[in-house]
């Protein structure tokens, strides 16, 4: 273990006896002695027999422990960066701003060259409310309250009283937390997933913003380029979207209604963040006209202003009377469409006069700030109106944008309704051949006429995405398109899945006929999902770019720039088909494929990263996912999916949620600035690739549907309690079906990985290499001395390292106990036991040390947690057993009396509690 990693354990370790000593306090205040008695991490204790702990009360404890380990380790590692920055520099840590510039300059790039790079990168991490995160919002919340008193702690000052201060609060979030219940008793509502994904869009990303602007402009000016090459105008841009209210792809409950609900309520809150801003401004720019001049300019603007508010105007004005700066502040305030009842409530007003754009209200800023100049005032113009603008030109009165996104059949339905309903006899859309579907949608998009009559109901599908569009088309009109994302297809299957969004555009007002031609007011993406769609997506997207709607909307959103089309990649069902190699493999071929259909089309591509939280869906350490993207694919902007306990993860604290953020904004950076260099990847690499894709997914493919594998996945795995976990609003299953395909792709990696088999993560990987070795003895060697020359199969062996540390064969072998068919079960996990061992073995030739050796850091935290999380796995393998043999009409008792009903439900529920404890444990459920 190297000195860095032995500092941050003895850290970790130190912090982590301080708040179990609390919480032990706690829990002995409470006069739970027995539970405070078997306390992970601490020294065993007798328990007395008189007071045996419940199985609630374990799970509830140990729930606990992980989570304040958690915070342990993330204050830890944010303690350890900010220790070697100031040890080693801004340029020590890799994938930040510092270390990012640094590399670019020693590769020979200009500081123009980068400069304008920089200008060119725009990011959007997207929040999505998909079911992993088994924590209540109102736990989440406690959480963060720990956390933070864990960062006051860390202040050298503190007296001996304000340390007892704080630790005594420590103690008051701690009781707080045991007595709040830890799971989600009903699903949660749409609403309280919205509010939970606006806490991190108005409370932590604005407060981020300042950070990573001023690490920026401190990297810079450490690798000593010019303070004038910096404007604001070369600043890159940061958004943000959210598929809450929007994601309606198989979760009929987002209506057109809750879509409308949401765009309200991103915008209400936005207004509420720029307004608490301009307050804070306001009340620092206190300048007196009797100290310094009034440039003309702002002397003319808040004549202007004023008159345009009216009495609205005169009133701002009379607040200040000798501090026009603070006046100008006033006016802006007043001109928001904003009315603030009191401090904590406000409502939208579009009154008379009010900004009609953000860019307006930017504009006056920019006005602003040249009049502090104009006085010499360049500081208080450089570090607070800076700050302001740039608030403002990030969430706008938006927010964040709102995607759309729904399922090929399902509006595939909703055009056949249609049809039916204007007499077409042969209605059945879905079946119609592609050449007969595009020629229909060709000929009916040349025509501005409608197929139904306005207020007419004609079926479900049409009238569920007719009655969103109309919202969206409603938005815009008052609005502009500014909150509003992208009308996204998942399972984008052909380019008629793609059209015919245009054409049910066309019904709600989304078309625009004029003389440049038809164009859309919202861009459609395609979502390419399966191994299939995306090495297919190429021959998609060429005609979609081609038609003619497709190139006059992309034209009227270019703003003079190369026109632009968003693609949206997914890793989960990929991996899902075909394992975790093959699925890399067809996404990084697709993003090759299509990055030239869109040069040859004269368009950039926009790729949205659908990962998830686990390496099953795609996640992986950010700078390296960047490093491993296709050369030249990446060219500025940049989207990818923040799910579930990720967002907590990354987001819920002000600095953690700053190096995230800057890890994305600096990676795209190093990405975009190396794009035009046309430089090839490793020449071997395509060969190397075929070779593992095709032998990985053929082992997986084998596995997952051999006779009686769907058993066995049922049984080995607590699948069945994940399809009842009330910890998202959308079902586990797109249509209900019980089958694999039907199965979403959360549920299915959430259960392999509380198992502890995290299948889909490493499984093909060593029979893949052991094949090149054999067949491409050179190649296999080749990739042994150097495998950094090959960027994406390091970061994808790197992962799969990482899930096999992860993975636990003994625990394994603890579920797939509970398979009832011995034959079944020694199969699957003969097969299983086996390409494990592979896989572990040649990933040692691969990266030439052991696993321990290679990640202490990471090794150490696992064995942390081994022995708490073996308990919590053999108790639920014990409650599934029961819970099981209650259902089963083989068991004791009538599964639909009530008195079974109440047991099946007793033991569920304590099985929800060891799903959250273990989901604590492992950080790693979806």
């Amino acid at each position: 273990m190297t000195d860095v990693s032995v500092l941050l354990q003895d850290k970790i370790n130190k912090d982590l006896q301080f708040v179990l000593t609390c919480l032990s306090e706690v829990l002995q205040e409470l006069d739970l002695h027995s539970v405070a008695a078997i306390m992970p991490w601490r020294e065993p204790a007798e328990v007395p027999a008189a007071h045996p702990v419940s199985v609630e009360q374990a799970c509830q404890l140990h729930s606990i422990a992980f989570q304040l380990l958690g915070m342990v380790e993330e204050n830890a590692a944010v303690q350890l960066r900010r220790m070697m920055e100031t040890a080693h520099g801004p340029s020590h840590e890799r994938g930040l701003w510092g270390n990012t510039l640094l590399r670019l300059k020693a590769d020979g790039f200009e500081e123009s060259a980068i400069a304008a790079s920089l200008a060119a990168v725009h990011i959007e991490p997207v929040l999505t409310a998909h079911p992993t995160e088994a924590k209540r919002s109102s736990v989440i919340a406690k959480h963060r309250a720990i956390y933070l008193l864990l960062v006051k702690n860390e202040n050298p000052i503190l007296t001996p009283s304000e340390r007892q201060q704080n630790r005594d609060e420590i103690k008051e979030q701690l009781e707080l937390l045991w007595r709040t219940g830890n799971i989600y008793l009903d699903k949660p509502e749409l609403r309280s997933e919205r509010r939970n994904v606006i806490h991190y869009l108005k409370n932590v990303f604005p407060q981020t913003l300042p950070l990573l602007d001023n690490r920026l402009k401190a990297a810079w000016l450490n690798q000593g380029f010019s303070r004038e090459a910096l404007q604001q105008s070369q600043f890159p841009q940061l958004g943000f979207g959210t598929w809450v209210g929007g994601d309606r792809d198989g979760h009929a409950l987002v209506t057109a209604e809750v879509t409308a609900e949401s765009l309200q309520d991103l915008r209400l809150n936005a207004l509420g963040v720029i307004h608490r801003c301009l307050v804070d401004l306001a009340a620092k720019l206190s300048l007196s006209d009797q100290l310094q001049p009034v440039p003309a300019g702002l002397q003319q603007w808040l004549g202007e202003r004023a008159a345009r508010l009216g009495a609205t105007g005169a009133e701002a004005l009379a607040r200040n009377p000798i501090e026009p700066w603070r006046q100008a502040l006033n006016l802006m305030m007043a001109g928001l469409p904003l009315t603030v009842v009191r401090d904590h409530a406000a409502t939208l007003d579009d009154a008379p006069g009010s900004y009609p754009t953000p860019a307006e209200l930017s504009a006056d800023l920019a006005l602003l700030d040249q009049s502090l100049r104009d006085i010499g005032a360049h500081r208080l113009a450089d570090m607070e109106v800076f700050n302001a603008r740039r608030l403002v030109d990030t969430i706008g009165f938006h927010l964040a944008v709102l995607d759309v996104r729904q399922n090929s059949a399902f509006h595939d339905r909703a055009v056949a309704q249609m049809l039916a309903a204007a007499g077409l006899q042969d209605s059945n859309y879905a079946d119609w051949p592609e050449p007969k579907r595009l020629a229909f949608l060709i000929a009916e998009l040349a025509c501005p006429r409608p197929f139904l009559l306005p207020g007419l109901r004609v079926g479900a599908e049409a009238d569920a995405v007719l009655d969103c569009y109309r919202v969206l088309a409603r938005h815009i009109q008052a609005y502009g398109a500014d909150g509003i994302g992208s009308l996204i297809v998942s399972m984008t299957r052909s380019c008629s899945d793609l059209l015919t969004v245009y054409l049910l555009a066309r019904e709600a007002g989304l078309l625009v006929y004029d003389p440049a031609g038809c164009r859309c007011l919202l861009r459609v993406v395609p979502l390419f999902e399966t191994i299939d769609d995306l090495l297919g997506a190429a021959k998609i997207l060429h005609p979609f770019l081609a038609h003619p709607v497709t190139a006059c909307t992309l034209a009227a959103t270019a703003n003079g720039r190369k026109p632009q089309q968003q693609v949206m990649v997914g890793y989960s069902d990929s991996c899902k088909d075909g394992g975790i190699l093959a699925s890399q493999g067809a996404l990084y071929r697709a993003q090759l494929e299509l990055t030239q259909v869109g040069d040859a089309c004269g368009v950039n591509l926009c790729f949205f990263h659908g990962r998830g939280g686990s390496i099953g869906r795609g996640a992986g350490p950010t700078h390296r996912f960047l490093e491993a993207l296709p050369q030249g694919s990446l060219r500025g902007a940049f989207r990818m999916t923040e799910q579930g306990e990720t967002i907590s993860q990354k987001y819920s604290n002000l600095l953690t949620a700053s190096y995230n953020l800057e890890s994305q904004l600096a990676g795209v950076l190093g990405m975009t600035a190396r794009a035009a260099q046309h430089t090839q990847s490793a020449p071997e690499l395509p060969q190397i690739m075929e070779l593992l894709v095709h032998t990985s997914m053929a082992k997986y493919q084998q596995l997952i549907s051999g006779e009686g594998f769907m058993d066995f996945f049922a049984q080995a795995t607590p699948i069945d309690v994940m399809e009842q976990l009330r910890i998202g609003s959308r079902p586990a299953r797109r249509t209900g079906h019980r089958t694999l395909a039907d199965l979403r792709a959360i549920p299915w990696v959430f259960s392999w990985n509380q198992s502890r088999y995290l299948l889909p993560s490493w499984y093909g990987a060593g029979t893949a290499l052991q094949q090149l070795q054999q067949a491409e003895p050179a190649l296999f060697e080749l990739l042994c001395a150097d495998i950094n020359r090959f960027p994406l199969l390091r970061y994808v062996f790197m992962n799969i390292e990482l899930a096999v540390l992860q993975a636990d064969q003994e625990v394994m072998h603890g579920y797939a106990a509970l398979v009832e068919d011995p034959a079944v079960r020694d199969r699957f996990l003969g097969q299983i036991d086996a390409e494990f061992a592979l896989t572990r073995t040649f990933l040692q030739h691969l990266f030439k040390q052991p696993l321990a050796q290679r990640r202490p850091t990471q090794l150490a935290a696992l064995q942390l947690r081994q022995t708490p999380l073996a308990a919590l796995h053999r108790q639920q393998i014990d409650l599934l057993r029961q819970w099981r043999l209650v259902l089963s009409s083989d068991g004791t008792g009538d599964a639909s009396s009530p008195d079974t009903g109440e047991r099946a439900s007793k033991l569920l529920g304590r099985l929800f509690l060891t799903v959250n404890a273990i989901a604590g444990g492992v950080r790693n459920t979806g």
